[in-house]
């Protein structure tokens, strides 16, 4: 009984159900299905690591993009806090008791955002504002009044701060050495 166990291809063999040539076609055709099938798993394998980079570099973009957006509200939150800074440090209070009466005839009108608002001041504040050596700057929903080299400091950091700034009178009370300067030029001058 110390017979060998035979395969199943060996015995189709010695019983003659099967043929030589047949028993080699059917080895081959087995062995190339084996190749195709290794060949197979490595195509999926494959597109399965391409795929798996394809989105883990889409998901380092995202997450860039969301890091610059993160980076650019932590600068707007921190230019904000510098302007509200230099406004609360700089602002210039304004003597209500220098205000008679609390009328538009005391009021300094401007525009904010298509809008006519108006702040109470002092003659003499207002003259100054008119003049070009004061600027009105928003802080959150109220306005204050600052010196202009603070406004400038305010502008480089956040224009949208600064509503009223006379620039242009200001110079021209700067330009002493205009000789016409004398001379003044009528409202109802058309050119």
């Amino acid at each position: 009984m110390s017979q060998k166990k035979l395969s199943l291809q060996e015995q189709l063999l010695k019983s003659g159900l099967v043929t030589t040539a047949q028993a080699r076609t059917a080895k081959s055709d087995k062995h190339k299905q084996v190749q195709q099938q290794r060949h197979n798993n490595a195509q999926v394998v494959d597109e399965a690591k391409r795929m798996m980079q394809q989105a883990l570099a889409e998901k380092a973009e995202r997450d860039k993009e969301l890091n610059r957006l993160k980076q650019e509200q932590e600068e707007r939150k921190q230019v904000a806090a510098q302007v509200r800074q230099l406004i609360e440090s700089h602002r210039i209070a304004i003597d209500e008791s220098a205000i008679e009466e609390f009328d538009d005839s005391q009021a300094y009108h401007f525009t904010d955002q298509n809008k006519v608002k108006k702040l109470f001041v002092p003659k003499a504040m207002r003259d100054q504002i008119s003049a070009g050596r004061l600027a009105i700057v928003r802080l959150r929903k109220r306005y204050e009044v600052v010196p202009v080299d603070i406004a400038a400091k305010i502008r480089e950091r956040d224009t949208s701060s600064v509503i009223v700034w006379n620039e242009d009178a200001a110079q021209t009370v700067q330009d002493k050495d205009d000789p016409y300067a004398q001379y003044q030029i009528p409202d109802d001058l058309m050119w």
